[in-house]
């Protein structure tokens, strides 16, 4: 029985490690309001792709989630076509600058999910 509790214990202690370091889920106009709150942290956004621009997997592209746009820098994962419905996780950077242009408040991507749209 003690045995099963400390199993028990340890596994729910593991678990609130993991969850407390996912990645929130947060709009677009909650970062850019306050991008000093999420700066260099990892935040999800999700929406649609308004523009893109890359070559060999690296680039950028805007993503409008209906509350604002953002600038995504992508350095593995190539730039989606416009129109995808995507999901990014990344890392906020306040005053992005992407080959010598600033692009306002962006994300260093780290992960994404897609759905092309027709």
């Amino acid at each position: 029985m003690k045995r099963k509790s400390i199993v028990l214990s340890l596994l729910i202690g593991l678990l609130a490690l993991g969850l407390t370091a996912c990645a929130d889920r947060k709009s677009i106009s909650e970062v850019t309001r306050d991008p000093a709150r999420y700066a260099d942290k990892e935040v999800i956004i999700v929406g649609r792709v308004t523009n893109s621009y890359g070559a060999l997997n690296y680039g950028a592209f805007e993503i409008d989630d209906g509350t604002g746009r953002m600038w995504v820098v992508t350095e593995k994962y190539g730039v989606p076509s416009k129109g995808t419905q995507i999901g990014v996780k990344g890392k906020v950077i306040p005053g992005l600058t992407y080959n010598g242009r600033n692009y306002g408040t962006g994300l260093h991507e780290t992960d994404r999910r897609t759905r092309e749209t027709k």
